[in-house]
């Protein structure tokens, strides 16, 4: 399959939830950051790692039957979005994500588009299901990178690694030990980053947890994830796509702690995304921790949904 050709795949319309769902007392209230600015998480190239016969999946670009659909989808001509990137503009509108309860069960699709429209956020239609991978580096460093000023929502705010989303397709919604997410991890990570998949084999990523999250946008535009963290440590190839990142860099934890001393002074224009401080002030440097102890095993709790909101 050619990369730059862009195929989904319909899953079957039957879709089991986990048997393992959290009960309510596994929601942990964490502390809350001020929230700031403007971000989605699309991307350029595409490609998905077939896991069953071709002849046993149905091609498709567009959905055509959404019953959980928030709105009926803007056309791509549409004036109030004439100004949005192309990549991007492209990829709002032809991504499916997937929707969840709050206790992570799939309860159906809609487009990036409509997942990420802020009056949709309020009206309790759009909670979607994320991923945030941690990458670190054999010194323990790790990479960060700053989204593209094209970027509909958070443009050029720093972040972690890889922010994104599984999509709607059957590679993407294996609920069994986070498999979807992580062969939607692997994709992004080439997708974003250039990184190849032999870099990144899915059996090395670390569940660590999950959070579910809101933040505001530019008034228009918003967030709201169910997000899964996911850690590696590999030494890796970098080539950053710059439809969907503007700079990376590695940081050890000093590093760090300078960037965000830097962000909380509004020194040099510097911003983080919501859902990476979140992370930062709540789990990351103990985590940090277990990456150069070599004991992330001991951190994970893939029971809980730590809910932000």
């Amino acid at each position: 399959m050619s990369l730059t050709s862009r195929i989904l795949f319909t899953p079957p319309t039957t879709i089991k939830a986990s048997p393992c769902l959290p009960p309510p007392s596994a929601f942990c209230p964490l502390k809350t950051p001020s929230l700031y600015f403007n971000s989605p998480h699309p991307s350029f190239l595409r490609f998905t790692h077939i896991t069953k016969s071709p002849s046993s999946l149905f091609a498709r670009v567009f959905s055509s039957f959404n019953p959980t659909a928030t709105t009926n989808p803007p056309t791509m001509g549409d004036a109030p979005d004439a100004g949005m990137d192309a990549v991007q503009r492209r990829l709002m509108f032809e991504d499916e994500c997937i929707l969840v309860d709050e206790n992570d069960r799939v309860v159906g699709h809609d487009s990036k588009y409509n997942c990420h429209l802020w009056e949709n956020i309020l009206k309790g239609n759009a909670l979607h299901r994320a991923f945030s991978v941690f990458l670190f580096n054999s010194k323990h460093e790790l990479l960060l990178q700053q989204r593209s000023a094209t970027k509909v929502t958070f443009p050029l705010v720093w972040t972690n690694t890889c922010c994104s989303h599984p999509l709607y397709r059957e590679s993407e919604l294996i609920d069994e030990d986070a498999l979807g997410v992580r062969n939607a991890a692997q994709r992004k990570l080439f997708d974003e980053l250039g990184i190849p998949a032999g870099d990144v084999p899915v059996d090395q990523f670390s569940s660590l947890g999950r959070i579910l999250y809101k933040a505001p946008s530019d008034g228009k535009w918003g967030e709201h994830e169910l997000d899964y963290l996911l850690f590696i440590v590999r030494d890796v190839s970098v080539n950053p796509n710059p439809d969907e990142v503007a700079d990376v860099k590695y940081v050890n934890q000093d590093e760090l702690k300078e960037l965000l001393r830097k962000a909380d002074a509004g020194e040099e224009g510097l911003k983080l995304s919501p859902w990476f401080r979140l992370v930062v002030d709540n789990f990351l440097f103990k985590w940090w921790d277990h990456v150069e102890k070599g004991t992330l095993e001991e951190a994970a709790d893939m029971k809980a949904i730590h809910k932000l909101t």
